[in-house]
């Protein structure tokens, strides 16, 4: 993701314009190619090593912000790690009482070198060792392990695509309609969706139309950051439409003054992600496996199919089923929510669903602060992850209501 820093947008009036860039142009793309020549060459090298040679080559002056850009989205597929024989903070500790003790028996004299070949030999480790190990796990002494490559083409049109995410973040209300793509593509984007946990209303303006309509980070009373980088995680799934029109309402600037984003598949941005066809967070086919473990009386499947609900439509996470009666009951695992939000969609479902449903929401996922009354009784509140045994008693209840 690029950081607020690299991020290039002109204002016209009411309007945010993004200053995308020409992914084919000769200049960007032998930039490109030489930024990412130098990362495949820096293996091993420390943080702070690889910031100086990418300084080196790309400057820090704010002329060179698109190539800063460029860089930051490369350091993003960078992997990190702490090299060391012993944990930094325990030979800081072991450095500090050897000193202590050597100053207490040498009059408050103190010799580094001397310290330093004590602990290496208790330890049996070469005294540089010990010195290269002591600050480790610093940031600046993290060595590079590994790099995701990229070709020089797709860093450039991952960098129009950061650009819109980036104002994203900033957004209040998201709306999108997507015309006449495959059921397929609905589904998967339905599922991507559910899998960031995004608070989503959504409709069927027109045969073949739908629409879909996202709470902005900044609609929400808390965890706006880690919505907010949610729902930017999200755009390259729109992206992999066909035909569609994204307009945002975005608070810009320091005076967090309302302005309009609008992306269309006209623009030309490329999801870079690959299309598995399938978004499930493995927290839910964790739940999954551990319900077919439980022996409940109900098998669980993923359900796949496009609900219809009145002018809008519902895709639940799993069906249910009772090996006995084969009568169906849905789960839908909802991630971030306010109680209005609930109370709404709950009620949708009770004058449309057909058929039973039950709703799990979780309560780390809560965004607004405790509102007074009670959620409807098909509502399940969990901690961490569902209980197979209290889903399968709700089913259980629900199943054999107004029989």
């Amino acid at each position: 993701m690029l950081a607020g820093k690299h991020v290039r947008v002109k204002t016209v009036r009411t309007k945010l314009v993004p200053q995308y860039i020409d992914p084919v142009q000769p200049e960007l793309l032998e930039t490109a190619g030489s930024l990412i020549d130098l990362y495949r060459s820096l293996t091993g090298k420390t943080r702070e090593e690889v910031e100086t040679e990418v300084t080196e080559l790309v400057g820090d002056n704010p002329s060179q912000i698109v190539q800063q850009g460029l860089s930051k989205l490369l350091e993003d597929r960078c992997e990190f790690e702490v090299e060391s024989g012993h944990p930094p903070d325990e030979l800081r500790d072991r450095m500090f009482q050897t000193a202590t003790e050597y100053r207490a028996s040498h009059a408050g004299k103190l010799d580094r070198q001397a310290v330093l070949d004590q602990v290496a030999a208790e330890l049996s480790v070469s005294a540089q060792t010990i010195e290269q190990s002591l600050f480790a796990d610093l940031k600046a002494e993290q060595r590079l392990i590994s790099f995701q490559d990229i070709t020089k083409e797709q860093l450039l049109h991952r960098y129009n695509v950061a650009l819109a995410q980036s104002i994203l973040i900033k957004a209040t209300g998201v709306e999108v309609l997507i015309r006449h793509d495959t059921p397929q593509r609905m589904r998967t984007l339905f599922r991507a969706a559910k899998f960031h946990r995004l608070i989503c209303e959504m409709e069927t303006p027109g045969e073949g139309c739908y629409t879909l309509r996202l709470d902005g980070p900044l609609s929400l009373f808390s965890a706006t950051q880690k919505y907010g980088m949610q729902l930017a995680f999200f755009l390259p799934h729109i992206l992999q439409c066909r035909d569609f029109d994204l307009k945002a309402r975005v608070r810009w600037g320091p005076q967090r003054t309302e302005k309009q984003f609008v992306l269309t598949a006209k623009d030309g941005l490329r999801s870079h992600l690959i299309d598995y066809g399938s978004y499930v967070p493995k927290e839910l086919q964790l739940f999954a496996e551990s319900f077919n473990k439980a022996k409940t009386g109900w098998q669980i499947s993923e359900e796949t199919a496009i609900l219809p609900l009145g002018n809008s439509f519902w895709v639940p996470d799993f069906r249910l089923t009772n090996y006995l009666t084969q009568k169906v009951v849905h789960l839908d695992i909802i991630g971030f929510w306010r109680r209005m939000d609930v109370v709404k969609h709950h009620q949708k479902l009770r004058e449309h669903a057909a058929g039973k449903f039950i709703l799990a929401v979780s309560e780390q996922f809560q965004v607004e602060e405790e509102e007074n009354g009670e959620l409807p009784p098909e509502v399940y509140r969990f901690k961490r992850t569902p209980l197979p045994d209290e889903v399968a008693k709700r089913a259980n209840e629900i199943s054999i209501s107004d029989d």
